[in-house]
Parts: C-alpha cells; sequence; structure tokens
C-alpha cells in the first residue's frame, strides 16, 4: 500500500509509483505492460485547453495526459477512455492517488464506440497518443498489453481521427503525437473528417538527425490554413536534454 497526502491505493504485483514533477503528482505504472514515454509527455505541453474546456483523451493508458493536463491547463474536467481493463484499473487508481476524483474520470471502453459512450459534439478538446505501427508490423505477441499499446489491433488512425470529429464541438481541437511516416495519412484523414490541420511541430532526437515525432493540432470545421512551428530538439548531446525539454518536464 502506498500513499499521497493521506490518500491510499493498492498496489498489484510488479506496480510502481513514479514521481510526474508536477504539482506532487505521481502516476502508478506496471514496467511489464506499458510505461508512458516521452511522446505523451510533449503532447501534454502541446495540448491546449482553456478555463472550463471538457476534454476527452482516447487511448488514456494509464492516464498521463489528463493528469499532466490537470496540472498544466485550465479545463474544468478530463475524461480518459482506455480499452484495456488492467491499464484503465491502474488509471483511475493514479486519478485516486492524486486526489483528482473531481477533475479526471477514467472509463474502460472502445474508441470505435466512442460517439456512443458520451454523445456526439460533447468535448472542447480531444488528445490521443495513439497506436503508431500498422496492422502486424514487426508484432510478436498480439495479445500482449505492449502490442496493443504499439499496433492498430483494436483501432486503426481512421478510427481515432473518425471519432474525435465526431465527439468534439464545432470549433472544438484534436491534439494528437504521432510519427512523420505516417503524416500524409494523418493529413488526408484529418481534411477527409473535416478537421483542419492548424499546428504542427517536429521532433527530432538530435539537431542532426530525422525527425521521429509529430505533433498536430486540428481544428473541427476550421478554415485552411497550418503554421509549422519550430522543431523540437530532445537532446543537446547523449543524456543531456535542451532547455525545452527540461522545461515541458517540469524539471
Amino acid at each position: 500500500m502506498e500513499s499521497f497526502p493521506n490518500i491510499e491505493v493498492p498496489l498489484k504485483e510488479n506496480e510502481r509509483i513514479d514521481d510526474l514533477q508536477r504539482n506532487h503528482y505521481r502516476i502508478i505504472q506496471d514496467p511489464d505492460r506499458f510505461c508512458f514515454g516521452m511522446d505523451a509527455v510533449l503532447l501534454s505541453g502541446f495540448a491546449r485547453a482553456k478555463e472550463g474546456d471538457r476534454v476527452l483523451d482516447l487511448g488514456t493508458g494509464t492516464g498521463i495526459i489528463p493528469i499532466l493536463m490537470e496540472a498544466k491547463t485550465g479545463a474544468s474536467h478530463f475524461t480518459g477512455l482506455e480499452i484495456q481493463h488492467d491499464s484503465a484499473d491502474m488509471a483511475a487508481r493514479s486519478v485516486r492517488l492524486n486526489g483528482l476524483e473531481k477533475k479526471i474520470k477514467i472509463v474502460t471502453g472502445d474508441i470505435r464506440e466512442a460517439e456512443s459512450l458520451f454523445g456526439a459534439a460533447s468535448f472542447d478538446v480531444v488528445t490521443c497518443n495513439p497506436p503508431y505501427m500498422t496492422e502486424h508490423h514487426g508484432l510478436t505477441n498480439p495479445e500482449a498489453p505492449k502490442a496493443i499499446a504499439r499496433h492498430e489491433l483494436l483501432c486503426t488512425l481512421e478510427d481515432v481521427i473518425r471519432q474525435s470529429s465526431r465527439l468534439l464541438k464545432p470549433g472544438g481541437n484534436l491534439f494528437m503525437v504521432h510519427r512523420p511516416f505516417r503524416l500524409a495519412d494523418i493529413l488526408v484523414l484529418l481534411r477527409q473528417y473535416r478537421l483542419e490541420p492548424k499546428r504542427m511541430k517536429l521532433v527530432y532526437p538530435f539537431v542532426d538527425k530525422e525527425p521521429n515525432m509529430v505533433l498536430i493540432e486540428a481544428n473541427r470545421g476550421g478554415r485552411p490554413r497550418m503554421t509549422v512551428e519550430k522543431p523540437l530538439i530532445v537532446y543537446k548531446e547523449p543524456g543531456v536534454y535542451t532547455d525545452e525539454i527540461y522545461d515541458i518536464y517540469g524539471y
């Protein structure tokens, strides 16, 4: 049993509690299942939510994005949707650990059925750190939690974008992190579902390497015009983050 300011939550086998370096928040993780990565942290820093906004995180995993965004924004409420029961349970216990039950709700369910779960046009902001790999590319165990998180086994990129378009209010925004090799697919699908790409940032591991992540904001029903922001460089030398990364992490 671990505690956070007078709050106790049970830990299961192999689970640990990590410090998020924001508002004294912590998160429960299981290294044997799936731990959040830098992509989730960068998305939480790239995404925007105004005071009073309702935010939905599709495929929330252990709830990292809603918890970090609750610390960084004035949004009124966050919902995390996760299909894997163990991950959703872990996320719910992390919410309880931080005393955030009134601000964050974790729902177990399928992204493909999100509209029927929550209703059309019910959110101001949708965030998503979806599976990057298509189908069975490099797949070894299709039932493993890590495989489900990384591969399009239970939902596709089109599922994510279709549902986001339906769930967002007119003028609402989708924020997503993905891989640059899927960029053409992402832009085509966003336009297809009337989500206009508005802002993009490429993430480079080192200044002289190719980008390995892309952050995108799209607006439901927005006018055509996209801003490509200056790139984000992760490391200034091996093992040493750039100042911008330290700022995003809150160190």
